[in-house]
């Protein structure tokens, strides 16, 4: 999926549906185009006129602007077609890893063994399938039971299995994707053909894709200049008739050259790679494995300027590790270690696992027979915030400060000023503290250690100097998240976040007129995820942070956001450049051709030849060759997009006025020149 180069196979079959799209049908769709497409079809009428003898021009010439004009559009579908031909070789290999499998639906979640052998494509929302080792998981759905690792190359591209379990924010499954080992009870979410890989082959092979605002406000503008251009030409001939019998000099304009000179004069380069730019955007975003449900999302990402991300996974490495156990005054080292992995037996997070592996490695506390201690496990919720475990008259808990310090006045104990101190010292160094209690008692802290990720904070630097806000998100105490965002490196932090304190900080940001990007994986994260301009949810995330998003990452990498935001960065960069050269190419070429082609009626005109051109018959066949030829030349361009550095808008708007607007004034008087010197040498005019 990840090609750095076009194949073969797709130049030859972009080459095939550029003849495909001569049909009046598609190039109806690009109202620039379409004026170059029946200006082709006008001067081959006019040739084919001059053989019963009506002549408009030499009937060499005619044929010569008639063939330039029928490449002019070639370039322009083949531009298209190849970008849109990069979608439908990535589609095409997602479809090759669909397949309608046999599947068990289960007639209850809790009997494996009463099932109905039936084909995938059967399957209907709410249905329970069993899926085991080795088979093809066959709808997407949401793990209900079970947990086990699937590979999901066909989808990410990434080798290595990831692991789906029930609970928590890694339950969906992909339709399409294969079980490597244990099993899974899998609830169907989606209907046969409305399946993510569906919706997924359906972008990348443009049939979803839709004109962004910014794409139609441009169209409009080209439209414009183009009508205003047909009504400067049209008017052209009964001007240049009544004007060469006034002066008694020169001919009026030929029909032939009226045709030619609107195409050059028209914005037919912009025209011509408009579309092949913002399908060239998307697949960009899909090579970097991100799934775009709209133009409109990448457009968004372009304009970003404040950015939000959570800090586990994002800025730090994601898995906070316990590294040390801080027992107040008057208790060991190892009943504090005792009690935390006690209260940490049912905790199947990887905070809880390392809390019990790290008081195994210390004191070799192991093998407990917990069926002995007829224990009732507590579970963490986002309520309680704590968990722990009952057992045998024993009450053990763990658990946030504030939420420990409560829970023990509430039961009438104590809260020593000792435990406070330790708890703010972890904190100040960026860990993140969680205190043990049993029975009343505080026994102290265990230091949870966050570890921020290796070139993070040089990226938000970057992020800096393009004019974008960072700002991380953590459900973190404010003492602990301060100490990770400097070390991270970020604007700002929002500490102990619910749903509620997220959709309300987008809410206020983009009444302040900013325009917001957010990442997110869980439940808990769709409401702002809805609510944030460029919303990018991951992969392994729940069904709904996925359907809340407008972008999908399809490698879970939550620091790929900042890559999204460059690539619509570059996607704006590409057009406003191709827009800038265009335009700039127009004005040249209206001074290049105007005074010669005039200058029969008009020869005081002949001053402003100041190229040099022999004729006007040569200056309007070197400036249509000119007109064809750039478009050919600004595909990869167009395809691969202008390089983007991070600089403030200001600075980038300066830079590519100077490159492309001086470069788009420079090159026609440059190419015309030379193709008018080559024509007259080889005696083609």
């Amino acid at each position: 999926m990840k090609k750095k180069s076009i194949d073969k196979s797709i130049l030859a079959d972009a080459l095939k549906q550029s003849f495909i799209k001569l049909s009046p049908c598609i190039q109806v769709r690009n109202p620039v185009m379409l004026v170059v497409y029946i200006g082709a079809i006008l001067s081959t009428i006019l040739y084919l006129l001059s053989f019963a003898g009506i002549k408009d021009e030499n009937t060499g010439y005619t044929l010569a602007i008639a063939i330039i004009l029928w490449f002019t559009v070639l370039f322009a579908d083949f531009a298209e077609a190849i970008a849109e031909g990069r979608g439908r070789a990535q589609a095409a290999s997602l479809r090759s890893t669909r397949k309608d499998v046999k599947t068990k639906k289960l007639k209850s979640a809790s009997n494996i063994a009463d099932y109905t052998e039936i084909l995938s494509n059967a399957l209907k929302k709410g249905d329970i399938v069993y899926v085991k080792a080795n088979e093809q998981i066959p709808m997407d759905g949401e793990v209900i039971a079970g947990a086990a690792s699937v590979d999901e190359s066909a989808i990410t591209g990434e080798s290595a299995p990831v692991i789906r379990e029930s609970g928590g924010d890694r339950s969906a499954v992909t339709g399409g994707t294969t079980l490597v080992s244990d099993w899974l009870i899998i609830e169907v979410t989606a209907e046969a053909g409305e399946s993510f890989l569906d919706k997924m082959i359906s972008m990348v092979e443009g049939a979803a894709r839709k004109k962004t605002p910014n794409e139609i406000a441009l169209q409009i503008l080209l439209i414009t200049l183009t009508i205003i251009f047909l009504v400067v030409t049209a008017t052209l001939l009964p001007f240049t008739d009544f004007a060469s019998k006034q002066a008694g000099s020169g001919t009026a304009i030929s029909v032939t050259n009226v045709i030619a000179l609107l195409v050059c004069l028209a914005p037919t380069t912009i025209g011509a790679l408009l579309s092949s730019i913002g399908i060239a955007g998307m697949s960009r975003l899909n090579q970097a494995n991100v799934l775009a449900m709209s133009g409109r999302a990448i457009e968004a990402a372009g304009d970003v300027d404040v950015l939000l991300l959570d800090k586990t996974g994002t800025i730090t490495l994601g898995n906070r590790q316990a590294s040390e156990f801080l027992p107040v005054v008057g208790v060991t080292e190892q009943e504090l270690a005792d009690a935390a992995q006690l209260s940490s037996l049912a905790d199947e997070t990887a905070e809880g696992r390392s809390i019990v592996v790290l008081a195994k490695e210390r004191f070799g506390i192991r093998g407990r027979e917990l069926f002995k201690l007829d224990a009732t496990f507590v579970e963490f919720t986002a309520k309680t915030r704590m968990s722990g475990i009952d057992f045998q008259g024993n009450e053990i808990r763990k658990g946030a400060a504030d939420t420990i310090k409560e829970f023990v006045l509430q039961k009438g104990g104590k809260y020593p000023d000792e435990c406070e101190q330790i708890v703010k010292h972890v904190a100040g160094a960026g860990g993140t503290p969680l205190v043990v209690v049993k029975n009343k008692q505080v026994l102290g802290v265990i230091y949870l250690k966050d570890i921020v990720k290796n070139g993070v904070k040089e990226r938000f630097e970057d992020m800096r100097k393009m004019g974008i806000k960072t700002i991380m998100i953590t459900g973190d105490n404010p003492m602990t998240a301060a100490a990770i965002a400097a070390e991270a490196g970020v604007d700002d932090f929002l500490a102990e976040a619910t749903p509620e304190a997220k959709l309300e900080l987008i809410r206020d940001y983009q009444a302040k007129g900013h325009l917001v990007a957010m990442t997110g994986d869980g439940t808990n994260d769709a409401p702002a995820l809805a609510q944030a301009d460029v919303a990018v949810a991951m992969n392994t995330g729940t069904q709904a942070a996925k359907e809340a998003g407008n972008m999908v990452d399809l490698d879970s990498n939550p620091t790929k956001l900042i890559d999204i935001v460059r690539i619509g960065k570059q996607l704006l960069m590409t057009r406003g450049s191709l827009t800038t050269f265009s335009v700039a190419n127009d004005v040249a070429k209206y001074f290049a051709i105007i005074p010669v082609l005039f200058f029969g009626i008009y020869p005081q005109l002949s001053a402003l030849n100041f190229m040099g051109l022999t004729s006007a018959a040569s200056a309007m066949l070197s400036a249509i060759i000119y007109n064809a030829l750039i478009i050919i030349a600004l595909i990869p361009l167009a395809l691969k997009g202008v390089k983007y550095r991070e600089l403030p808008a200001g600075k980038l708007l300066k830079k590519n006025l100077l490159i492309y607007g001086l470069g788009g004034i420079a090159a026609p008087f440059l190419a015309i020149k030379l193709i008018d010197m080559l024509l007259t040498v080889f005696g083609l005019v």
